[in-house]
């Protein structure tokens, strides 16, 4: 027999093993979502309109320094929609909240310029089965009415929720490249945003917008580590690698209209939880299919960006064929799910502190059995993308952000160029 079919088989049955250690396919992770009465599905005038994510960011864990709420607090969260629609309904999330949080209200709009004022019109208050507050338990997540607003592609939103009393721990997306803002009092209906005097770098309890869309087929979602979170591209500039895919969606002749959503959560690993001490890494990816992936509306197609931090961050994976096994079990779960799997190589992570010999030919074996096509339905080869071509082991100097291991907005740009357009579906007949 063959070392490759030694590894392949080795890297099935730890396939199994793996699901079991993670407890995938009996619930667990499952999202503990409220069940609202069905918003109206036609907000759009077209009758055979869909919904489908145009943005969502993952709940990265509870926000410090939160532990009692946000209470007579306003969240104005400055969000970029990939795709536009007739309609808008917006999911809000308390994951990580240790007790109920009530909004009393919650907005949507477009933004004027980036920053917190609104459109003039645009300003559309959100209900909940028919009502203007919502109370989402700890550990629940509750999805809007839809309501009738134009959006364009491209266009920069603002969703503003309003909590009048004390609650848990903040849910929050910690890095989101994107300044939002806060003001005292209830301000989530105000146009000016004049109200909204401080600003975060985080996004706090909102983690989906949908649109009801005529023109779309769907969604690709990126599931990833900080190099999908876009950790060091320019803050307020949309030059996440996501951006820029949902940008060619948008502007290549025949490219398939989808949406690009963006589940990168920074320190995410493939097989490990994020540590007690470091709940913001979000879980394992392979339990985050199932609640970050698998629920987005409209998902045809998942781009897997997961396993350096298996193999950098202690305690540290060195058995190639154990990640191999994880990220076939990522695949196999999204298969059943009926979508398509893109598998992105491993970058090159030369020229940072927790490079080794030893750590780099982990990363080579990985990065040999995804291209051998045995793992994912294609590839998207980052690796070759990135690399310097005189130094592989390294990322080539323009699209190096400094660091050796994260990219450059050139960077950026070039792990977008990767994905082929023609590997995403372009329509079909699976339920949006």
């Amino acid at each position: 027999m063959t070392g490759r079919r030694v590894f392949a088989l080795l890297t099935g049955v730890l396939a199994v093993l793996l699901g079991v250690a993670l407890g995938l396919g009996t619930g667990q992770g499952a999202r503990h979502d409220v069940a609202a009465p069905a918003p109206a599905e036609h907000v759009g005038p077209a009758a055979d309109g869909q919904w489908t994510g145009t943005w969502s960011a993952a709940p990265s864990g509870p926000e410090p320094g939160t532990r009692d709420g946000l209470a007579n607090r306003s969240v104005r969260n400055v969000l970029r929609a990939t795709v536009g629609g007739t309609g808008v309904r917006v999911e809000l999330s308390n994951r990580y909240g240790s007790q109920p949080v009530t909004f009393t209200d919650v907005t949507v709009a477009l933004s004027a310029s980036g920053g917190p004022a609104a459109v003039p019109d645009s300003m559309r208050r959100l209900s909940f089965g028919d009502r203007g507050s919502v109370t989402v338990p700890a550990r629940g997540s509750v999805l809007s009415d839809g309501v009738r607003l134009d959006v364009p592609a491209a266009a920069d939103l603002l969703v503003t929720v309003h909590a009048p009393g004390p609650s848990g721990p903040v849910t929050h997306h910690r890095i989101a490249r994107q300044t939002s803002w806060v003001a005292r009092g209830d301000h989530a209906d105000d146009i000016e945003g004049t109200a909204f005097t401080d600003s975060i770098e985080t996004w706090r309890y909102v983690t989906a917008v949908q649109v009801f869309s005529t023109g779309t087929a769907g969604a690709v979602v990126a599931i990833g580590d900080s190099l999908t979170d876009g950790s060091t591209s320019t803050p307020g500039a949309n030059q996440r690698w996501t951006d820029h895919l949902a940008a060619r969606l948008r502007e290549e002749p025949g490219a398939p209209p989808l949406a690009v959503l963006n589940q990168g959560i920074s320190g995410n690993r493939l097989l490990r939880d994020g540590a007690p001490d470091r709940q913001f890494n979000g879980p394992a990816g392979l339990r985050r299919l199932h609640t970050d992936v698998l629920p987005q509306a409209g998902v045809r197609a998942v781009v897997v960006q997961l396993g350096i931090n298996d193999i950098i961050l202690q305690p540290r994976q060195t058995d190639p064929a154990v990640l191999v096994a994880g990220l076939r079990r990522l695949a196999r779960d999204a298969r059943a799910a009926d979508l398509r799997v893109v598998g992105a190589t491993l970058a090159p992570f030369g020229g940072h502190s927790a490079y080794t010999p030893e750590l780099e030919r982990v990363r080579l074996a990985v990065n040999e059995e995804i291209r051998d096509g045995g793992v994912f339905d294609s590839v998207a080869d980052f690796d070759a993308a990135l690399r310097d071509p005189d130094d592989p082991h390294r990322l080539a100097p323009g699209f190096d952000s400094g660091d050796g291991l994260h990219p450059s907005d050139a960077g950026y740009r070039a792990m977008a160029g990767a994905v082929d357009l023609a590997a995403l579906p372009a329509g079909g007949d699976r339920t949006l």
